[in-house]
């Protein structure tokens, strides 16, 4: 059968590892995995997207926003631990499709997780560079135009990337020790968030808790207007139960990240244990913050006067807390700062899969004698979050992120399915529950909020994707392993 072959391949890549070249140090926890979930979950979305969400669609209600954004990524989540706990190789959902569905979308998933990672650790290297002029104008000093990021060349978040790079490139475990100390902190700052505001809660800021529907204005025509508009008429809701769903879309990107675990099942202890609960761990207590920190901000300051660039900080000035606001700036700092190094991560792990896979060039995937990380993909993807988010005004292209990002759960959603119907000998240490009713679920709640993105993302996105046939139709298809056609492997 093909997906016999596809399996087999893919245990001749976890053979691959007993290679001294491409063999990667197993040192991660349960533990280790979820503060990594944690570090790359707690960041931008935390100290930005909360006031924007609850200005323009849902009002008090955002933590309902993101109760159901993270009820989305949990559907995904069970899918991604199950697969996880069967083909535990480094790569995430790239190495899931391969075994599922084969090479071709394995590559296609691939290519779309480069998109995810690199633009996303750009997007936040940028903003962690107008956090630091932030926090330089909070305590009372100007800074000049090449570090505040508004010259041509955004020299911090340039700075930062290449910091990380060196991390990372240092070895896994020195980046999850430095990774624990950075989540500690801005976890105790998410904390003193929610502990000091409490006490400057009004009741009268959560009332009404659902602001009355307002006709909506289409965001934009044509191209710029959501899909789901443009494909079934369906405008976008503000306020009202309508504007809280769609502001789960927006906080979706809040979430992004804990799937970036799996990307790190092969340097893992017992993966066929610890991924899951990293995962699901992870996704538990990134969730719970958002929805105990979005609800003591709205009720320290009204919803339509909170800082959409700055919502906490903003909040806690209104309210004459200099201090913690500026303490919330550092946190937000620190909390970026993870954000990059974990994305950058991803990245490199996902590109290593795809080389030791032939599917792009083998010596790529060489892992450094002392360190024992993938230093050359570490280092290449290090140069590519350098220059995109030091030199291209990302802009629209960060929406690229959640739409690559659904595209994978989507992918992983089906191939759970799949992998049950055509594989089900293979062990698994985690199975989804409810089977098929979670992954459908999961699948139909990640299409219908890739549905809510502007049609020109979807445009830019199908370019990328475009290129991506390019370059696996003159070098991948010809070099990969299942090219070769070796004999599966005897016993």
């Amino acid at each position: 059968m093909a997906s016999n072959r596809r399996v087999k391949s893919v245990e001749e890549s976890i053979r691959d590892t007993d290679e001294p070249d491409h063999r990667l140090k197993k040192n991660l926890s349960a533990l280790d995995l979820t503060v990594f979930g944690v570090g790359v979950v707690i960041g931008a979305g935390i100290f930005v997207v909360t006031g924007v969400v609850a200005q323009d669609q849902a009002g008090p209600a955002v933590a309902v926003s993101f109760l159901v954004a993270g009820v989305v990524c949990a559907l995904a989540a069970l899918c991604y631990a199950e697969f996880a706990s069967t083909v535990p190789v480094a790569g995430s959902a790239y190495t899931f499709s391969y075994a599922t569905f084969g090479e071709l979308i394995a590559w296609i998933i691939g290519w779309d997780l480069v998109l995810e990672f690199s633009i996303g650790a750009a997007a936040v290297s940028s903003s962690w560079s107008g956090y630091l002029a932030q926090l330089l104008d909070d305590v009372g000093l100007t800074a000049p135009g090449w570090l505040s990021g508004e010259g041509a060349v955004n020299v911090p978040a340039m700075v930062l990337a290449l910091a990380m790079t060196g991390v990372l490139v240092a070895g896994i475990k020195v980046s999850s020790r430095f990774n624990a100390v950075v989540v500690a902190i801005k976890v105790a700052v998410v904390l003193v968030v929610v502990a000091v505001g409490v006490f400057y809660v009004q009741a009268d800021n959560y009332t009404p808790f659902v602001p009355p529907a307002q006709p909506a204005d289409p965001e934009g025509s044509g191209l710029h207007a959501p899909l789901i508009q443009t494909l079934f008429g369906v405008l976008p809701s503000t306020y009202g139960w309508g504007g809280v769903v769609a502001g789960a879309s927006i906080v979706f990107f809040a979430f992004i990240g804990f799937d970036i675990v799996a990307t790190a099942a092969e340097e893992t202890r017992d993966p066929k244990r610890d991924v899951p609960r990293g995962i699901l761990g992870s996704l538990a207590i990134c969730t719970v913050l958002y929805i105990a920190v979005s609800l003591v901000v709205v009720g320290m300051q009204n919803y339509q006067d909170l800082n959409p660039e700055a919502p906490l900080a903003g909040a806690f000035s209104a309210v004459g807390l200099e201090f913690f606001a500026t303490l919330i700036s550092i946190g937000a700092l620190i909390g970026l700062t993870s954000v990059v190094m974990i994305l950058m991560l991803g990245q490199s792990r996902v590109l290593f899969a795809m080389s030791r896979d032939r599917l792009l060039p083998p010596w790529l995937a060489a892992v450094h004698p002392r360190y024992g990380t993938p230093y050359r993909i570490t280092i290449a993807t290090g140069l590519l979050v350098t220059v995109l988010a030091g030199l291209v005004p990302l802009g629209e292209l960060a929406e690229l992120v959640n739409i690559g990002t659904l595209a994978a759960f989507l992918l992983v959603s089906i191939g759970v399915i799949v992998l049950r119907r055509t594989r089900p000998d293979l062990p698994r240490a985690f199975r989804v529950p409810l089977m098929p009713v979670v992954p459908i679920l999961s699948a139909l709640a990640c299409l219908y909020l890739m549905l809510n993105l502007p049609g020109d993302t979807w445009l830019r996105f199908l370019a990328w994707m475009a290129l991506g046939f390019v370059v696996y139709a003159v070098y991948g298809r010809r070099h990969s392993r299942l090219s070769r056609e070796e004999p599966a492997p005897v016993g």
